[in-house]
C-alpha cells in the first residue's frame, strides 16, 4: 500500500502558502461629489442667484416707492382742481344770474305724458 501512504502523505503535508502579488489598481479618480471644488461652485452658484433675487426685489420696491410718490403726487394735483372747478362752478353761476337774470329753480314739476286727461 504504498500508495496509500503516498497519498495520505501528499495530503497530510503542510500547506505552502504562497504570498500573492497585489494586483496593479489604476489610479481612481476622485468622486467628483466628494472633490471640494464642486462643492465651491455649488454653493457659489445658489448665492449669486440669492443676490440677483434680492436685486430685482430691491428694483421693484424703488419703483413701488416713486408710483407711491407718484400717486400721492397726483391726488394732491386732483385736489388742486377740484378746488379750481368749485370756485369757477360758483362764479358762473353767479355771473348767469346777473346776466341773464337766471333764477334757481324753486320747485320741480313732472308732466307724465302717458295719463290722458
Amino acid at each position: 500500500m504504498a500508495s496509500w501512504s503516498a497519498a495520505v502523505a501528499h495530503t497530510e503535508a503542510p500547506a505552502v502558502e504562497r504570498r500573492r502579488r497585489p494586483r496593479a489598481v489604476a489610479a481612481r479618480r476622485p468622486d467628483p461629489l466628494r472633490n471640494g471644488v464642486l462643492w465651491i461652485v455649488v454653493v457659489g452658484a445658489l448665492l449669486a442667484g440669492l443676490v440677483a433675487l434680492n436685486v430685482a426685489v430691491l428694483q421693484l420696491n424703488v419703483r413701488l416707492d416713486r408710483l407711491a410718490r407718484e400717486r400721492a403726487s397726483l391726488r394732491e394735483q386732483n385736489a388742486a382742481l377740484e378746488s379750481q372747478f368749485s370756485s369757477a362752478q360758483a362764479s358762473i353761476q353767479a355771473r348767469a344770474r346777473q346776466r341773464l337774470g337766471l333764477v334757481p329753480a324753486s320747485d320741480a314739476t313732472y308732466v307724465d305724458l302717458r295719463k290722458r286727461k
